[in-house]
């Protein structure tokens, strides 16, 4: 009876037969369609400083930030990596990389926010765990195959080791569950390292003892055998490099070729962590040629990972090669979707699609992987059929090998090329029609790829976009300039036509003349770059893909590249002015929600993301708030649902950009009084000529859909600042006359930035200390809860100023008495940030002028107010709604000239001594607050 194995899931789909002879056949579980998802690993993050900045230990900002965090240990990431060459401008350096331990139950995203507060960090990001992506669960599953190994007929191996059988000098790294170092067809194709051979010393000086079998870096020693129940990177192995010519078994792709197996899933639960990029690096600085990942998943991009994944292929000049995952779905699957990397899909023994293979523009090729005959590693001498990405993959990287040994003086990227421009195109199978683009160039063809050095290939290796954004709202136009580089023969008149396969996507130009280019020869449109522009009535996040069409006419040459792009957004991006400001569809500010990357945060003259999370808030007791913001439970409330997503106007009325959104939370009767019962109309203005450019007005339209009146009403903004310098060392100040509360470092005063209350309800101003100690009244270090975020907004002013220096949030609002059920009433504020206090509070007066100026009066007139005479030439009589709290006079700027607390119901204002012009007469009452224009002549 076979051993029980593989309850795990790698890239691979389907088990499974034993070689003919063998009693045992199995059937094939059905396979899940939910995307394999990676995983944060607890207690472990890494940073890469800014360049220029020395260690960690001498960054005051850093230090600080990380004995705030209790960081257990920091530590250079990858202290053995290779410097970039100066020859080499997109390679990355690693030696700025560090990895910081905290205490396991330390919340890692909020930890890189704060770390991020600190300025010293390009990023900080959690580290991933990736699942191995293999789908089925038992290895007695029935299949179909006959025997032997098929798919070397298919790929053409046979003929092509009639041409190179490789080299044992080349090695391909096998970067997956540990191997068994005895097994017949893998003991003698293992690459040893002579130079630590095992002795208790670290001979070679690589910081690895004993190295000579390769490393398990799941548990951080020199076995690198499988784990129990885990034979996936011995069958993995087998594919790529099992021995030929031996009398036994089966023969690997790259025949002579070496591999090298590192571990990178712990033997045990709980001794160790997923270390897929860690091993990357190995793989690269020990001289790697092919790195081989049957790993990965669905998700968003870390560019830590990109990073790991730019210094192999960039900086070690390494071909990287992926399974593109088991997936049935057209999706970015990683690290199969990164630059550098070549990505494969998977094949029936038809060269048909398997049915559970992922696709997408992001696939480079595609192999066999169904029924592929590997090494098992049970025993030292068993064989098992198996299928999934996960043996594609090394059937590509054992071809990669192949082509090395052919093409030694190829680079990596020829050898991607080389690799995709040989292979046989299958997209007229029936099975493959439906997915010609999204399965790659064809299925490889190894005779091909080691005899046909004719080959033409051009690649766009860079692109930059203008203006550079995530994402794109409808009536935009994006200027796209891109570097092609030649990677194969010389080219005689290289074009690069550029085609959206997107009705929601136009071309304006879409040709760049690149000219006769020699191999490895770049060149660029920067001067003439393409043009696009994005449709009116684009669906909400749209994904465009464009197709970069490479063509020689002298040569016949022709090759398609991809490029997705996100249009229409849940969110809309306010940059007429010096103030960047992401608001989303459901009343976030920056992104949507702490530690998301929707969203392209809040900044300032283009600079860092000034803002870790910010949004609204609406309450009328301790037990009833509505927010989309952090909570005390590890997450994010999700209050607000988007009524109508937010969008800019494509002519604006009153600013030079206007955002309009519709929100609304649920009635409390559905959520058992936990909610409020409001539908709230977000609107952003946003002006590009001074003395307006430093602030957004956001304003806000208050509905009532209850029954009930809602009394009092509370409405904020919570804003967790990210300033430049040290994150943990901010103040928080409170402008009374303004209505201005605002944050700054005052050591090193280089940004300013806060909130201005304008108009509706009497300001209420909070500002919040995120390292407060236990029993404080709101401590953010343990989340933000409802009674905390009530407290916030219901406080008055008492608590808006924090002078001690620390890492500081603030809530901005307003208190209304009562709001009638079907009525409504508006709350406005500014989002403000300069570079002094000086031009913080011009800016915050500027705003008071336009708002008050420009946008159209609020709240009704008051029953009784009267103004008269008006136009005066001195003095002017003011009749007051009851219950009148004060009355200002501003000036046209904004600038409060006069402040009468308490006034009696009737009430003379004397302006003779104020300049001939216009004057703002703003009454505040319980209810609601009025202005009066008044003119002095």
């Amino acid at each position: 009876m076979l051993p029980l194995l593989l309850r795990f899931s790698f890239c691979c789909l389907l088990l499974w037969n034993l070689l003919p002879g063998s009693s045992s056949r199995a059937r094939a579980q059905a396979t899940t369609s939910a995307p394999y998802a990676k995983t944060i690993q607890p207690g472990r993050l890494v940073v890469k400083l800014r360049p220029g900045l020395p260690v960690p230990s001498q960054i005051p900002a850093l230090e600080v930030a990380l004995r705030q965090l209790q960081a257990r240990r920091v530590q250079a990431k990858f202290p053995y990596s290779r410097l970039p060459a100066p020859d080499q401008p997109v390679a990355v350096d690693l030696s700025r990389v560090y990895e910081v331990q905290l205490p396991a139950a330390a919340p890692v995203e909020a930890a890189c926010q704060v770390l991020r507060k600190t300025g010293a960090v390009v990023y900080a990001e959690p580290l991933y765990s990736y699942p191995p992506l293999y789908q089925p669960n038992d290895p007695l599953a029935d299949s179909t195959r006959a025997g032997g190994q098929y798919h070397l007929k298919n790929i053409r191996a046979y003929r092509a080791w009639d041409v190179t059988r490789g080299d044992t000098s080349l090695t391909i790294a096998i970067i997956d569950g540990g191997t068994r170092l005895t097994h017949e067809d893998l003991a003698r194709q293992i690459q040893v390292n002579r130079r630590d051979p095992p002795d208790g010393l670290d001979n070679d000086q690589d910081g690895y003892v004993d190295n000579y079998y390769g490393w398990d870096f799941a548990d951080n020693d020199n076995d690198p055998t499988r784990e129990a129940n885990s034979v996936h990177g011995i069958l993995v192995a087998g594919c790529a490099a099992a021995a030929p010519d031996n009398g036994k078994g089966i023969a690997g792709v790259g025949f002579r070729c070496r591999f090298l197996p590192l571990k990178i899933y712990p033997s045990s639960p709980g001794t160790g962590a997923f270390a897929g990029y860690e091993a990357i690096v190995y793989a690269a600085d020990h001289g790697c040629q092919v790195i081989n990942l049957s790993w990965g998943g669905a998700g968003g991009r870390s560019q830590f990972e990109q990073d790991v994944i730019t210094y192999a292929a960039i900086n070690h000049d390494a071909v990287v090669i992926a399974a593109a995952g088991n997936t049935p779905a057209d999706l970015d699957f990683y690290p199969a979707s990164y630059d550098h990397v070549v990505s494969v899909a998977t094949l029936t023994p038809t060269d048909e699609r398997s049915t559970n293979a992922t696709f997408s523009r992001r696939v480079d090729l595609s192999a066999p992987g169904t029924q592929i005959l590997t090494t098992l590693g049970n025993t030292d001498s068993d064989y098992f059929a198996v299928g999934g990405s996960s043996f594609a993959a090394p059937l590509v990287a054992g071809a990669a090998g192949l082509v090395r040994t052919r093409f030694p003086r190829y680079t990596a990227a020829q050898v991607a090329a080389q690799l995709r421009r040989t292979t046989d195109n299958v997209d007229a199978l029936p099975g493959n029609v439906a997915y010609a683009g999204r399965i790659g160039s064809g299925r490889l063809n190894v005779l091909r790829a080691v005899t046909e050095a004719g080959q033409h290939s051009a690649r766009v290796v860079a692109r930059t976009f203008a203006p550079q954004r995530r994402a794109y709202a409808p009536g935009d136009t994006l200027r796209l300039a891109v570097q092609v580089q030649n990677l194969l023969q010389p080219l005689t008149n290289l074009t690069v036509t550029l085609t959206s396969l997107s009705p929601h996507l136009l071309v304006r130009q879409g040709t760049f003349a690149a000219g006769p280019l020699a191999t490895l020869e770049r060149r660029t449109n920067t001067a003439a770059p393409f043009r696009l522009a994005v449709a009116a009535g684009v669906p909400l996040n749209t994904r465009a893909v464009i197709r970069y069409r490479m063509q020689d006419a002298a040569t016949g040459y022709q090759e398609d590249q991809y490029e997705t792009i996100l249009l229409n957004p849940d969110y809309v991006v306010l940059d007429a002015n010096n103030l960047t400001l992401t608001l989303t569809s459901r009343g976030n500010l920056g992104y949507d929600g702490l530690g998301s990357d929707i969203g392209e945060g809040v900044s300032y003259q283009q600079g860092a993301p000034l803002l870790a999370e910010g949004g609204l808030l609406v309450a009328t007791s301790a037990t009833r708030v509505s927010d989309n913001i952090r909570n005390d439970r590890r997450g994010a409330d999700t209050d607000f649902q988007t009524q109508l997503r937010a969008f800019l106007r494509t002519q604006p009325l009153r600013a030079d950009q206007e955002a309009l959104g519709l929100l609304r939370d649920s009635l409390p009767t559905l959520t058992r009084g936990r909610t409020v019962g409001v539908r709230i109309r977000q609107q952003a203005y946003a002006w590009a000529t001074a003395p307006h450019r430093d602030y957004v007005l956001l304003e806000y339209r208050v509905t009532n859909l209850t029954p009930d009146t809602l009394r009092p009403l509370h409405l904020g903004l919570f804003l967790d600042w990210d300033l430049p310098g040290e994150g943990g060392r901010n103040v928080v100040e409170w402008d009374a006359a303004r209505r201005l509360h605002y944050l700054y470092d005052p050591a090193a005063p280089r940004q300013y930035a806060g909130v201005r209350h304008l108009g509706g309800g009497q300001v209420t101003a909070y500002a919040l200390n995120n390292q407060a100690p236990t029993g404080s009244p709101v401590r953010l270090a343990d989340g933000f809860s409802t009674a905390e975020k009530f407290l916030t907004l219901s406080n008055g002013t008492q608590s808006a100023r924090l002078l001690t220096a620390t890492d500081a949030s603030q809530v901005t609002g307003a208190v209304l008495a009562g709001l009638a059920p079907a009525d409504s009433v508006v709350v406005t504020f500014a989002v403000l940030a300069a570079p002094s206090l000086a031009q913080l509070q011009q800016a915050a007066d500027a705003a008071a002028s336009r708002y008050q100026q420009l946008l159209p009066t609020r709240s009704p007139r008051a029953a009784g107010l009267a103004l008269y005479p008006n136009p005066t030439t001195g003095l002017a009589q003011l009749t007051l709604p009851a219950g009148t709290v004060a009355v200002q006079v501003l000036s046209a700027v904004g600038q409060v000239v006069a402040t009468y607390a308490a006034p009696a119901a009737r009430l003379q204002l004397d302006v003779r001594g104020y300049a001939a012009g216009v004057y703002i007469v703003h009454i505040q009452t319980p209810e609601a607050n009025y202005r009066l224009r008044l003119e002095k002549r």
